[in-house]
């Protein structure tokens, strides 16, 4: 009777595939990256427990300066990360480091620190070549990196941007914000902040440069502040979080020699009025849900992508139960949504709907200055 129902629970734990029970991790690992001019003291690891929806608390687990943005290589065998220094006499410095990723993520092995081609890096991303990209905030430039087999880092190319927008303080000058690989593709997409623009590059793998493409940059409305992007998995479609402007454009992919905006919607109420920022964003892999982090609402807007033309409905603010949520990440099994509030310094977990897309709390936990979230998939 004992065996049957240890058997019972097994199966209820497992994700069935063609019939057969596969028994799943009932934890997820996942990193955070934090700043370091606080309490924390670098990269740190949590566990997810996917049943209850409960988060561990955070372990250090390999001291790193200012590890404000983080990202794994398509095998899971690298981690980066990009470090905001400021050196004593004020000077304002980047680099990127890389780490050996062991055993579920449970321990980190440094294996090299290069220059990020520019101050203050705030993006870091790879594709399937382990090509490396990074977003220097305040040098105003995207930087090209090579990875070799070991997950030793080169830096082969940095392409500067000028210009800027009309948001005083914020757009005196280019301000590149991020930078994503379009997979399958060797298109890249860089989000201006300070110049209104996404940038659009091809990478040429045998001289290892990032070449403007035939379009070489999309316009946005003037102050919009272009933070974060993402590709629809479906359909050829770039969605853009644009910080100064709480708004979200979408982008038709379809025809390289025209690239279009089609829509762009906001990621507020109507009747809220106050300071916000928004932030990071993200889509589910059927392509049916975006999430916006709001900083100031302090919310997770959630949004409906219609399935026939990609445009989308705001359906719902989700409180982030927490202050200035920076970044946001969901779960491999997409069953939950993890938020980093920076400020408040605390973690919190939600439950998503898949059906609905909304979000119900289900844990949170402190942390120092979290300012990034990576599940080690």
């Amino acid at each position: 009777m004992r065996k049957l129902i240890i058997l019972l629970c097994i199966w209820a734990s497992a994700v069935i595939v063609d019939g057969r029970p596969v028994i799943s991790d009932p934890e997820q690992s996942f990193f955070i990256g934090t700043y370091t001019d606080g309490e924390g003291r670098g990269i740190y690891e949590a566990h997810l427990n996917i049943s209850t929806g409960k988060i561990s608390i955070p372990d250090l687990v390999i001291s790193s300066d200012n590890p404000s943005f983080l990202c794994l290589t398509n095998d899971n065998k690298f981690l980066l990360a990009v470090n905001e220094i400021v050196d004593n006499n004020g000077n304002k410095n980047g680099y990127v480091e890389s780490f050996a990723v062991y055993q579920k993520g449970e321990h980190l092995k440094r294996l090299c620190k290069v220059p990020s081609g520019g101050a203050v890096p705030c993006y870091v991303s790879s594709n399937a070549d382990k090509f490396v990209l990074v977003a220097n905030y305040t040098g105003g430039n995207v930087a090209l990196l090579s990875m070799d087999e070991n997950g030793m880092l080169k830096l082969t190319d940095v392409r500067q941007h000028d210009g800027s927008g009309p948001v005083k303080g914020r757009q005196e000058k280019a301000h590149v914000h991020s930078a994503l690989f379009e997979p399958g593709t060797d298109r890249i997409f860089v989000a201006d902040l300070g110049t209104d623009k996404i940038n659009v590059y091809r990478l040429d793998k045998k001289s290892q440069k990032l070449i403007p493409a035939s379009v070489s940059e999309i316009k946005l409305s003037p102050g919009s502040g272009p933070r974060h992007v993402v590709i629809n998995p479906l359909k050829k479609l770039l969605y853009v979080a644009c910080e100064l402007s709480n708004s979200v454009s979408v982008i038709d992919l379809n025809d390289e020699d025209k690239l279009k905006e089609i829509e762009t919607v906001s990621a507020l109420p109507d009747d809220f009025k106050k300071e916000n920022y928004s932030a990071d964003i993200h889509m589910t892999k059927d392509g049916r849900f975006l999430y916006v982090s709001n900083r100031g609402l302090n919310s997770m807007a959630v949004f409906e992508i219609n399935q026939k033309d990609g445009k989308l409905k705001l359906i719902s603010q989700e409180p982030t139960r927490g202050v200035n949520p920076r970044n946001f990440t969901l779960s491999p099994d997409e069953n939950y949504l993890l938020v980093a509030n920076q400020n408040s310094q605390n973690i919190v977990a939600f439950r998503r709907d898949k059906k609905t897309g909304k979000l119900t709390f289900s844990d949170e936990v402190k942390a120092f200055t979290p300012v990034c979230l990576l599940f080690h998939k």
